[in-house]
């Protein structure tokens, strides 16, 4: 049978409408759509003193912080590092590759990122605290916040926890594209943070030479031991190869420090080359003398020897030759006056002839002398071409000598060469070590700092504020996540995974009892609602049998199966409210009756039902109390009887409603559910259980039970409004008629 009557329309039966119908594909959008951040902001408002506690809290303690911590001073120092080195004595004495021009930028950054791991390097701490002489200064320790115990503790303690101080307060900066690294060290002592920034600097590049110089130290050490290998092999080949010429007989003439640069030169460095060539000089000169006399010798040999040139080369002969020609120009004269036979004639005929006989002989001595001339020419010749052939064979002997000479002479050569390069390169070394120029130079140096750099207020506070953020986010989601209470309607589908049937307003208990009374009550509306979900709740319209159980004790049940039932009855349903709690029954009491039988009168067989069954004449709602309180109420429910007590009232009443005793610790409500048709859970909001409600739920779906839903009793729609707003409005329902009269 469906309900006939027509109730006016309120705003609350309208909200819980939209709630049942709209909310349900809400959710499911929602939930495809991922995080609602507007959920989030609600959530965020629910918990609003909470999470306003927590940064709070953190807001004084980063105070409390800030007024304690003792101030810090920080000192910082800049340096310039250059991937490349001035050179100093040119570019191919620097050793060091960091001296070389980087051309890439992969190149550049990796060499200013190895500077900058040797700024913050462990090396570099140990030089400043050795310069400054820091380890065991009770000062430094101070200084740095550290309480060291010199007294007590060991040496390499003490040493390594000066080091890690240093390194722990120390920072080194370098902005990219920059080549100007910042070094900065913190301390509360404002002189000693600056004296150390700068020393670190100091140390900085005093390391940065002191690599130089060692890298360069190293070089002239393996130089130096080449070196001495060069020269003992040099040693060496010089002396097998003189020992070789010795054996062999061969006499250098070239300087052993010049050397040979074919085997032409090579044999003529010997003396049987070189008396060859000499010889050979003289027998081509030799042979040309012999040729130039025998010419001279032919020319006088096969004519007039008067017309030779020798003989008019000479002056003498010249001499007689014109003195001759005067005296026969006399003759001449002479005897064109006179006859032979005259005195003058003859003395001048007899001048002539002697002129003539001198010439003869100074013409013969001088061709005996060119005679003699070729002679003594053709003579030295021949005796210096026997020469030359017979230094021909010894030297021929000789360049088969000398082909193991020149071996040994190369390898000398090839020793005496490594052996002047190595003694140019060491000195070289020698002359360029530790005269290098850095490529880091201190741009501005440390000064004691005047404010403190630590604590800042507005810092910590900032700080407080993240951290108090980040604590509550955390807390916030734990909480949320382990908060099983259901503080408003949607939780119900999503905490336990079950429809929503009804919402019912908080009021205190005298005022509840009135407001069920009062049709136009908040409360009457909610469970009329609770009723038209439950109209719908299955293909068949309104359940037969109908158990209200709770998880735990005083969430609402009873009134509930109470309201609902009489809810049910207006409607025209023939509808019996029993009382199976047979622990704390209530249900007589809310009906001002006599509990002196009932179910457990039945059950145990002291009673029919007809003598259990009251009837109200008011709303025509039958009821059956609970009875005496059995010793074992588990027994009786869970027998043969209730299933055929429960059977017989399913056949006499449309509706049957079962106030049940909670879930959780009784077997009675799973058994009654599995027995009735269906199940309304009632969940008491803003109630912690720890798990109660999952575990109630569980417990009922394991006996196969049918839940309907859950109805959400004592719900303070203010406080929602409060804690939710903007997103729900249950203060605001109201009877549109019933705003008009007020």
């Amino acid at each position: 049978m469906q309900p006939t009557q027509n109730y006016p329309v309120t705003e609350y039966q309208a909200a819980m409408a939209s709630l049942h119908v709209g909310r349900g594909a809400e959710n499911n959008a929602e939930d495809k759509q991922g995080t609602d951040l507007r959920k989030l902001f609600v959530i965020v408002l629910g918990y609003a003193k909470f999470i306003g506690l927590i940064i709070t809290l953190s807001l004084v303690a980063a105070l409390i912080v800030t007024m304690v911590t003792t101030p810090r001073y920080t000192a910082s120092t800049s340096v310039q590092i250059n991937n490349q080195t001035a050179q100093v004595l040119g570019k191919g004495n620097d050793t060091d590759q960091e001296g070389t021009e980087l051309q890439s930028t992969a190149d550049t950054e990796r060499f200013l990122q190895t500077q900058m791991d040797i700024i913050d390097s462990r090396a570099i701490a140990i030089r400043v605290a050795q310069r400054l002489k820091l380890v065991g200064d009770p000062a430094f320790y101070k200084a740095v916040g550290k309480r060291e115990d010199l007294t007590t503790t060991s040496k390499a303690k003490i040493y390594d926890d000066t080091i890690k101080a240093l390194l722990d307060h120390k920072a080194a900066i370098m902005p990219r594209n920059s080549r100007l690294a910042t070094i900065t060290f913190s301390a509360t002592d404002p002189v000693l943070a600056a004296k150390i920034a700068n020393a670190w600097a100091d140390e900085f590049i005093q390391a940065n030479l002191q690599r130089r110089f060692d890298s360069s130290a190293y070089a002239r050490e393996f130089v130096s031991g080449q070196l001495v290998e060069a020269r003992a092999k040099l040693e060496t080949s010089e002396r097998d190869l003189n020992d070789y010429a010795r054996a062999a007989g061969l006499i250098k003439t070239r300087d052993g420090a010049q050397p040979a640069d074919n085997n032409n030169n090579m044999a003529a460095s010997s003396v049987t080359s070189a008396s060859l060539l000499q010889l050979n000089l003289s027998s081509n000169v030799a042979t040309q003398q012999r040729i130039a006399a025998q010419q001279r010798w032919d020319a006088l040999s096969h004519g007039n020897v008067l017309n030779s040139p020798e003989v008019l080369a000479n002056t003498t002969v010249g001499a007689l030759l014109s003195q001759r020609a005067t005296v026969q120009g006399e003759l001449q004269s002479e005897r064109a006056r006179h006859l032979e036979d005259f005195p003058t004639v003859m003395k001048l005929r007899a001048q002539d002839a002697a002129i003539g006989k001198q010439i003869d002989q100074i013409a013969s001595s001088i061709r005996s002398s060119v005679k003699q001339q070729y002679d003594a020419a053709v003579v030295a010749d021949d005796q210096l071409k026997q020469q030359v052939n017979q230094l021909k064979g010894s030297s021929l002997a000789e360049q088969d000598k000398m082909v193991r000479y020149n071996l040994l002479s190369r390898d000398a050569d090839t020793n005496r060469t490594l052996y002047d390069s190595l003694l140019q390169r060491y000195k070289e070394l020698t002359a360029s070590a530790g005269i290098s120029a850095s490529n880091i130079a201190i741009i501005d140096r440390a000064e004691v700092p005047i404010k403190p750099s630590a604590p800042i207020l507005f810092q910590y506070l900032a700080i407080g504020l993240a951290i108090g953020i980040l604590l509550a986010a955390i807390a916030v989601t734990l909480r949320h996540q382990l908060d099983d209470a259901v503080h408003i309607p949607e939780d119900i589908t999503k905490k336990l995974d079950i429809p929503l049937l009804g919402v019912i307003p908080s009021l205190p208990q005298e005022d509840l009892i009135t407001a069920l009374k009062d049709p136009k009550s908040l409360v009457s509306e909610g469970y009329s609602s609770l009723r038209s979900a439950l109209l719908f709740s299955t293909p068949n319209g309104l359940p037969k049998s109908i158990v209200v159980t709770s998880s735990q004790p005083a969430e609402g049940k009873s009134t509930t199966a109470l309201a609902l039932a009489q809810s049910i009855a207006k409607l025209g349903r023939t509808t019996v409210l029993v009382d199976v709690d047979l622990r704390r029954p209530s249900q007589h009491a809310m009906l001002n009756v006599a509990n002196t039988k009932g179910v457990s009168s039945v059950l145990t067989h002291q009673a029919e039902i007809d003598d259990v069954i009251g009837h109200s004449d008011k709303d025509g709602l039958s009821y059956i109390t609970s009875g005496p309180i059995p010793p074992a109420p588990s027994d009786l429910l869970s027998s043969d009887r209730m299933t055929h007590f429960l059977r017989e009232l399913e056949q006499r009443f449309d509706v049957v409603v079962l106030d049940c005793p909670p879930v959780m610790g009784f077997a009675d409500a799973p058994h009654l559910s599995n027995l009735a048709s269906g199940t309304v859970f009632v969940i008491q909001a803003d109630r912690g259980r720890r798990g109660s409600l999952r575990s109630s739920i569980t417990r009922l779906r394991g006996v196969r039970a049918t839940i309907l839903g859950g109805v959400l009793t004592m719900f303070d729609a203010t406080k929602a409004a409060n804690r939710y707003t903007d997103y729900y409005g249950y203060d605001y329902y109201r009877y549109s008629y019933y705003s008009d009269e007020k």
